[in-house]
């Protein structure tokens, strides 16, 4: 993480050549299932003068999606549009040099996005994605931060529902306990939601690739400095009836809890020795066995390539959910802490986790990194220690809930 000194470093040396950029936002992969919807988001709700473009590898499909824009603002009829292919490592650094901010939603990224980071760290400019795959945030931070903290960029990975409300439910959770004192925190997610082609493609991608992961994860650490008078860990819980929800709490095996952690890594406020676990929260026990079974056998078939492209055939990438199940579809993720003598229980709420929310997560986060006033930082870093309560508060006025359930002492 930088300090203050690379900070005032950056606003000397780039700040200002940032803001001569001809875009704020540039969005990449603006055409796919979760592209079109913040596009359609950003047209809705946008601030007047924000300079955004739309990028993508397919001028016509960009043309179409510009025209469906026009029709809730009809000012973006010239909206400008980029061509860029995650193949072509010259188209990504031409928009990463004429953007503050580049959002993607290409993925898997572990397969299409280690150019467009590349790109970014080297402009200096901030970049988001939606990733949920620890194997690539993890090849970033080896191959990326160092370059990153030197030209003054911000990589915030996972700005979406993985993991957004379960990184800055966490941080709201943190500040309602005292300070200087051990934190002990679980979050529970319930949701009714389904899924896009492009999210089952990327946990396919994910599953089949556990050796990788694990050798990602260990090239990290040689490479991350220690952790020093502190300790901050997110085991993997084991399933269990948890009381406090009167619900069964199976662990999911999400990058949620590894976002948190590095948030806690991070920030002194999460305290001396801070943990952190994940969960599925599943009302009646045949559910939630089934769920874990479901689980394995996704992992295992991920294993063979054949069931894999048999599963791959079944949802495909740019396909998703009707825009009334997405209506219909909810999420809730409570968290229990205790520390100091104090337990809260607080929520993060919404609508449709995976796309009408995900997109209003993802959109508020680049305005938020183009506009607001936020700590100082650079390099790869998460939500909450680039944008904390900024971001939460952006996400407040565009209707996502964050409460105090009730604290106990």
């Amino acid at each position: 993480m930088s300090t203050g000194d690379e900070k005032a470093g950056r606003a000397t040396t780039t700040d200002a050549g940032r803001a001569e950029r001809p875009y704020d936002i540039v969005l990449f992969g603006a055409t796919g299932f979760v592209g079109a919807l913040i596009a359609e988001y950003l047209a809705e709700h946008a601030p007047k003068g924000l300079r955004w473009a739309l990028a993508g590898r397919s001028t016509a499909k960009l043309e179409r999606l510009r025209e469906r824009l026009a029709g809730v603002e009809p000012d973006l009829a010239e909206l400008p549009l980029l061509r860029a292919d995650a193949d072509d490592p010259a188209s990504l650094r031409e928009i990463a040099r004429h953007a503050r901010v580049v959002a993607t939603t290409v993925g898997p990224y572990i397969t299409y996005g280690q150019e467009l980071v590349a790109a970014c760290a080297d402009a200096g400019t901030d970049y988001l994605d939606l990733t949920g795959e620890p194997e690539f945030i993890d090849l970033t931070y080896v191959r990326h931060d160092a370059r990153a903290r030197e030209t003054g960029a911000r990589l915030v990975h996972a700005c979406g529902f993985d993991s957004v409300p379960h990184d800055l439910g966490v941080q709201f959770t943190v500040e309602q306990l005292p300070e200087g004192v051990p934190l002990r925190i679980d979050g529970f997610v319930r949701t009714n939601a389904s899924f896009s082609g492009g999210t089952f493609a990327s946990a396919l991608t994910a599953f089949s690739r556990g050796r990788q992961t694990a050798a990602a994860a260990r090239d990290r650490r040689r490479h991350e400095p220690r952790l020093a008078g502190r300790r901050a860990y997110a085991p993997v819980g084991t399933p269990r009836y948890a009381k406090e929800l009167d619900a069964w709490a199976v662990p999911l095996p999400t990058v949620d809890p590894q976002i948190v952690q590095r948030s806690a890594r991070a920030l002194e406020r999460y305290g001396p020795d801070f943990r952190y676990r994940h969960y599925a929260a599943v009302k009646h026990l045949p559910v939630a066995l089934g769920g874990v079974a479901a689980l394995g056998a996704l992992a295992t078939a991920a294993q063979l390539p054949p069931a894999r492209r048999w599963l791959s055939d079944r949802v495909k990438p740019g396909e998703g959910p009707s825009e009334q199940r997405r209506a219909e579809s909810w999420f809730s993720v409570r968290f229990v802490g205790d520390g100091g003598g104090r337990r809260v229980y607080t929520e993060v709420s919404g609508g449709d986790p995976g796309y009408g929310e995900t997109a209003k997560m993802f959109a508020e986060s680049a305005l938020c990194l183009a506009f607001d006033e936020l700590p100082p930082t650079s390099g790869q870093v998460t939500t909450a220690v680039a944008m904390g309560a900024a971001l939460r508060e952006r996400l407040r006025g565009a209707g996502i809930v964050f409460r105090v359930a009730r604290g106990e002492r």
